[in-house]
């Protein structure tokens, strides 16, 4: 990658006037994702409580600093380097990318990144002491991963299991390891609420890649919302509500206090505006919004689920 820096003059100036540092900062960080990182962190939390029978701030803390360390120095890796390799052109229509507007310069950016991973590795050297060498693994895996998105031979974000990958380390591991370390067990309450966790967070990358699919076909990459066209991964997102119902379900099957999980059906009511933005003429304006709405989706949701759970147990 530092071979490419100085061959690749990406910064396209734009006929606006420069934002304040601090404004170029939100924008680079893009704080409205990071309930993304969170929300799983706090599911982790209440299961891990519930199994264990003690809930532990410390844990929740240290967890959710980590894991949003991890997505920021995601964000930032991926607008240096998205700007870098002409994913993000002048006519992006996509949330605003500083690198791209030239307001930051990609090594500064690609410094930036790496100072927010080691932020990462900092904040997760408490869980060290609580987990041990599994919570190491884990983490180096997270971090490597994140830096594999959009670097490396073979960048998940070029390919077609970027969906996977959120589900993956924005569910099912992020979910299971906050409870684990609350249990020293990885359950299959665990797992069910961090597919239904991680499932809203996979929705929006795809519709951040159906929206992108003109202008990534030009960058040369092969997203699954390539593979499947637009109509395609409107259907896709409608088996993604669907799982979320079913493991609903499933974990109410668990009895109690996992019965308290039906209340993440209240939650799914977020997600019927999205249905009705997305169709395959509509518009990036249209994406755009449906972004922002599918994370206000997994918010909701999984404040419904914790609550749920949390009252099923207080009830008895």
């Amino acid at each position: 990658m530092r071979r490419l820096l100085p061959e690749n003059p990406v910064c396209v100036p734009m006929n606006e006037s420069r934002p304040s540092p601090l404004r170029i900062a939100w924008l680079a960080v893009r704080p409205p994702t990071l309930p993304l990182s969170l929300s799983p962190v706090v599911a982790g939390a209440v299961v891990g409580a519930l199994e264990s029978g003690s809930f532990r701030p410390d844990i929740a803390l240290a967890a959710g600093l980590s894991a949003a360390a991890i997505q920021i120095g995601t964000n930032l890796h991926n607008d240096a380097v998205d700007a870098i390799n002409g994913t993000d052109r002048a006519d992006r229509v996509g949330p605003v990318r500083v690198t791209q507007r030239g307001w930051v310069e990609p090594r500064r950016m690609l410094g930036v990144a790496r100072a927010a991973f080691a932020l990462a590795a900092l904040f997760g050297v408490y869980l060290v002491i609580l987990g041990g060498w599994p919570i190491v693994a884990i983490g180096l895996v997270s971090i490597a991963a994140a830096w594999g998105y959009s670097s490396g031979p073979w960048p998940i974000s070029r390919g077609p299991f970027g969906e996977l990958f959120v589900l993956v380390f924005f569910g099912l591991v992020a979910v299971a390891t906050v409870a684990w370390l609350h249990t020293g067990s990885v359950t299959s309450p665990a797992i069910l609420v961090g597919a239904v966790v991680g499932l809203p967070a996979t929705l929006v990358l795809l519709i951040n890649n159906a929206r992108d699919i003109e202008g990534d076909v030009r960058a040369g990459r092969k997203t699954l919302a390539i593979l499947l066209g637009r109509r395609g991964s409107i259907r896709l997102a409608g088996v993604f509500m669907a799982a979320i119902v079913f493991s609903l379900l499933l974990l109410a099957g668990l009895g109690r206090p996992w019965y308290g999980a039906l209340a993440g059906l209240i939650g799914l009511a977020p997600a019927i505006p999205i249905r009705r933005m997305l169709t395959e003429r509509s518009g990036p304006e249209a994406y755009n919004a449906s972004l922002r709405q599918a994370v206000r989706f997994q918010m909701v949701l999984t404040l419904a689920v914790c609550t749920g759970l949390v009252l099923a147990a207080w009830v008895g």
